[in-house]
């Protein structure tokens, strides 16, 4: 699946208050997913789907995505 982000999206997002871009809500479980994902990093998506992820300067780039067994082999 491609992601696009169309550019009405972006204005809008570009002018969200820091607030809403909270990457420690308590909601999204953001932890460490050390040492089976190396520096990196899962948040919770919906039910059992998380998303990894690696912190890179003032952005994100998202390495993984599945269900939790998916994800950690268990």
């Amino acid at each position: 699946m491609q992601i696009l982000l169309h550019k009405k999206f972006q204005k809008r997002y570009a002018k969200l208050p820091q607030k809403i871009e909270n990457p420690l809500d308590p909601t999204l479980n953001n932890h460490s997913v050390d040492p089976a994902y190396p520096d990196s990093r899962s948040i919770n998506i919906a039910g059992n789907y998380r998303a990894i992820f690696q912190e890179k300067g003032d952005g994100v780039i998202f390495i993984n995505i599945g269900t939790h067994p998916q994800l950690y082999g268990k």
